[in-house]
């Protein structure tokens, strides 16, 4: 199967039947026990809040795809949250490779536990130390929002020390982020009550990581 035709082609129908760049957000569905379905209306969320700040259209739905059925080629961009372990197989390793060397987009977020487990199977792909921790001048976080100063916030105190952003390359342009001590995501949902100013400034990295996306 040519994956990249698939992704180019979920990326063009959507432009050509609304005139406005849109695509859905991806959630996937590992394996290896950790609760990939957390907070479920997260994407919605800021889905709608990107649309209303920048004007991208994005579809209010998650997509929930998976490697080992292929349904991870029908969307160019991937979140990740939960608690606890992810194990992928060869085969889905193989297949997130290519994802990402044909444009794909994954984005990961540890919503405590996670981390261990998405190090290891990074490393079992990319090689150990392929997570690079981000500097501050990173376009990343000056795309459209300011993060330089005061990098990104932290929505829930899980770990001692400040949150972190980190990226891996593949063929020369970041295709996987990953934030730590941050729980990000949870900003993006109003179940856990928020402050309205952290909830804020999680939505604007949201809106950084698309732009970020769109135009790499």
């Amino acid at each position: 199967m040519d994956y990249r035709k698939r992704l180019l082609f979920t990326m063009l129908f959507c432009f050509f039947t609304t005139q406005l760049f849109c695509f859905t957000i991806g959630r996937l569905k590992y394996k290896g026990g950790g609760d990939w379905y957390n907070d479920p209306t997260i994407i919605t969320e800021i889905s709608r809040k990107i649309t209303e700040l920048t004007g991208i259209e994005i579809a209010s739905e998650q997509k929930i795809v998976q490697f080992d059925d292929d349904s991870a080629f029908e969307t160019p961009f991937i979140f990740v949250t939960g608690h606890g372990n992810i194990k992928f197989t060869p085969d889905e390793r193989d297949k997130l490779l290519v994802f990402l060397k044909n444009g794909g987009f994954l984005f990961v977020d540890d919503d405590y536990g996670l981390d261990k487990h998405f190090r290891r199977e990074m490393e079992s792909i990319f090689g150990k130390d392929s997570l690079k921790e981000l500097p501050s001048d990173f376009e990343l976080f000056n795309i459209y929002y300011d993060f330089r100063k005061e990098g990104i916030p932290k929505v829930h105190e899980h770990y001692k020390g400040p949150p972190k952003t980190y990226g891996i390359w593949v063929d020369g342009r970041v295709a996987v982020v990953y934030t730590y001590n941050s729980n990000i995501s949870d900003g993006w949902t109003d179940v856990h009550n928020d402050p309205k100013n952290i909830r804020n400034r999680a939505f604007e990295f949201g809106v950084n990581l698309i732009l970020f996306f769109l135009t790499r």
